[in-house]
């Protein structure tokens, strides 16, 4: 009987110590998924900055294209309302021309010499 008591004994002792050793597993597994947890926080924080630089860098181009866009345009409308101005210049120029040389042909305009005396002979 002191065997199967000793038996017992050695048998309660190993459950025991299985026991105290499947606590400690399980402590050890909770402490790598708390870990685990903070460590995909930090990754998903880290992440997340990223996006966001990444992102507001890509605001910021978008911002100074459309900026030269502007002042391109800008640039752009100026000439043209120059070419323009010049044009219509040339234009009023020519057509005044026009308007002289047809009087005179009629007999209507004012010669050479009266333009630049006055005088009318």
């Amino acid at each position: 009987m002191a065997s199967q008591d000793q038996s017992h004994g050695v048998g309660e002792e190993a459950k025991g110590q299985a026991q105290e050793k499947a606590g400690q597993m399980m402590e050890k597994g909770r402490e790598a998924a708390h870990q685990g947890k903070e460590k995909g926080q930090e990754s998903k924080e880290q992440t997340g900055g990223y996006l966001q630089e990444k992102t507001e860098a890509a605001k910021e181009k978008a911002s100074q294209a459309t900026e030269s866009a502007r002042e391109t345009t800008q640039e752009g409308k100026e000439k043209t309302a120059g070419f323009i101005h010049q044009t219509a210049e040339q234009m009023k120029s020519m057509a005044q021309g026009v308007a002289e040389a047809a009087k005179h042909s009629l007999g209507m305009g004012e010669s050479e010499k009266e333009r630049t005396t006055g005088n009318k002979d």
